[in-house]
C-alpha cells in the first residue's frame, strides 16, 4: 500500500511531543508498505525534517518516512483563536495534497477533528479507502470543559464530527469511552478497532523494574514527576494544592517535578514562587530521548486532568504508558478506565479528584513504603509488557489498515 498519513503533530523520539505516529509510520514500512506523513510544525515535536521551507513546506526522508512538513507553527502556549486558526489552515492545505496526489489509502489521526477534512475529501471525491484515528473525542471534551461556548461552533464540530465518522470506512479509538462514542455516531457494522497508546519498552526499559537501581540515600527527595501539557485539561492547580498540603505537613522529602509547557505554565510558576513551594520544579519540554532518562530518576508518575467526567473513558494520555515502560507506580487524580487499570493491576494509586489530601496521603505512602512502591513498580512495568507493547499495538494497527484496504466499504 502506499498510505497517505495525515497526523498535525507527528514527531520523532527527537522531540518532546508524542512518537505513536512515528511508530505506527515505521511499522507500515517495515512490513513494505510506503508511507507520507503530512504534518505541521508542532513546537514541541520535530518533524526530523532540517532544511529551509520552499513556499511554506519542506519534505525528506526520515528513517524511511516521507514527510511533508507544512510551515504552520502550532505551539501549546497559542491562544485558542491561533491555535484554531493554525487546525484550519491544516486541514485546507491536507485536503489540497489529498485530491492531487497519488495512493491506495488515507490515514488521518485526530487532534483536531478537523485533521478528518482530507480523509473525508479523499473518500468522496477520489474513492479512496479512509481510516480515521480518534485520540479525543470532539466536541464532548471542550463542551464538557467550557472551552467552547458558541452553539454555532459546537454545532459545526458536531457535524464534522458524524460527518467523519460516517465517512471513514473504518475508525481507530485509542480508549473504551471513545469506542464507544464513535460506535454511538458512525451506524452499525463499520469496522473499529481499539488500539490504545503502548509502551516504547526498548526507549524507556534501561533498568525498569529494577528497585534495587532505584533507591535512594537519606538525602535524595522522594521525586514524583508530571510530564505533558500544562494547560486547562490538565488542572495541574490541584498538584501546586497538593504541594501545598505536603508543605503544612512538614514533608520536604516529597518533591514534585513537572516536565511539559503549555498555556498556564507561567500562572502556575507565579502561583508556585508566590507560595513558595519549594518542594516544585518546572522544566521544560525535553526530546523522548531524554525523557526515558529523566524518568528513570523519578520514584513515581503522576496523572492529573481536570475533574471532567468525559476524560473518564475518553482519553488514552502517552504519559501513562510511559510511566508503565518505566517502571513507575502510578498516581491518579480523577476517574475512569486507567484508575480501574491501576486498582485491578496494583500498579500505583487512584484517588478522587479535586482532594489535595488524598492525593498527598498516596505520595506520602509511596515515599515511606519502599516494598510498596517496588511491588507497584515491578507491577506497572510488567503490565506495559504484557498489555501495551508498542511493537505489538503498531502490528495491530498495521493489521487492520491492510484489512481495510483489502476488504474497503461498498
Amino acid at each position: 500500500m502506499d498510505v497517505l498519513y495525515y497526523h498535525q503533530h507527528f514527531s520523532t523520539p527527537d522531540g518532546a511531543a508524542g512518537t505513536r505516529s512515528y511508530e505506527m509510520a515505521r511499522e507500515l514500512i517495515a512490513r513494505g508498505h510506503r508511507v507520507t506523513v503530512v504534518c505541521g510544525s508542532y513546537g514541541d515535536g520535530s518533524s526530523g525534517l532540517t532544511a529551509d521551507f520552499v513556499m511554506g513546506r519542506r519534505q525528506g526522508i526520515v528513517d524511511g518516512i516521507h514527510v511533508i512538513e507544512l510551515r504552520l507553527p502550532y505551539r501549546n502556549r497559542d491562544g485558542f483563536l491561533r491555535r484554531s486558526l493554525v487546525f484550519v489552515r491544516y486541514a485546507l492545505r491536507s485536503v489540497g495534497i489529498a485530491l492531487t496526489r497519488r495512493y491506495d489509502i488515507v490515514f488521518a489521526s485526530s487532534t483536531p477533528l478537523t485533521a478528518g477534512l482530507p480523509g473525508i475529501a479523499a473518500r468522496l471525491l477520489r474513492r479512496k479507502p479512509f481510516v480515521f484515528e480518534v485520540r479525543d473525542l470532539w466536541p464532548e471534551l471542550p463542551r464538557e470543559m467550557g472551552v467552547i461556548t458558541n452553539p454555532v461552533v459546537l454545532l459545526l464540530l458536531d457535524w464534522l464530527e458524524w460527518l467523519s465518522y460516517r465517512t471513514a470506512d473504518a475508525c481507530i479509538g485509542l480508549s473504551p469511552g471513545i469506542v464507544d462514542g464513535i460506535r454511538r455516531r458512525s451506524g452499525s457494522g463499520k469496522p473499529l478497532r481499539m488500539i490504545p497508546n503502548g509502551c516504547d519498552l526498548a526507549l524507556f526499559g534501561g533498568n525498569a523494574g529494577d528497585s534495587a537501581s532505584r533507591a535512594r540515600d537519606g538525602n535524595t527527595p522522594f521525586t514524583a514527576v508530571f510530564t505533558g501539557a500544562h494547560g486547562i485539561a490538565n488542572g495541574l492547580d490541584a498538584l501546586l494544592d497538593c504541594a501545598a498540603v505536603l508543605k503544612r505537613r512538614g514533608r520536604d522529602d516529597i518533591r514534585l517535578l513537572m516536565i511539559g509547557d503549555g498555556k498556564l505554565k507561567p500562572e502556575l510558576q507565579r502561583r508556585a514562587a508566590t507560595e513558595r513551594l519549594d518542594n516544585c520544579e518546572f522544566r521544560e519540554p525535553v526530546p523522548k530521548r531524554q525523557l526515558a532518562t529523566e524518568l528513570w530518576k523519578c520514584d513515581a508518575g503522576i496523572m492529573m486532568l481536570a475533574d471532567v467526567p468525559a476524560f473518564y473513558y475518553g482519553t488514552s494520555p502517552n504519559k501513562f504508558f510511559d510511566y508503565l515502560a518505566a517502571g513507575l507506580p502510578v498516581v491518579n487524580n480523577y476517574g475512569g478506565w486507567l484508575a480501574q487499570m491501576i486498582g485491578e493491576h496494583d500498579c500505583g494509586i487512584a484517588v478522587p479528584g479535586g482532594q489535595p489530601e488524598l492525593l498527598a496521603d498516596a505520595l506520602q505512602r509511596l515515599a515511606d513504603e519502599p516494598r510498596t512502591r517496588d511491588a507497584m513498580a515491578s507491577n506497572a512495568r510488567a503490565l506495559g509488557e504484557r498489555e501495551f507493547d508498542r511493537r505489538r499495538l503498531a502490528q495491530d494497527f498495521v493489521d487492520f489498515l491492510e484489512q481495510t484496504y483489502n476488504e474497503p466499504a461498498v
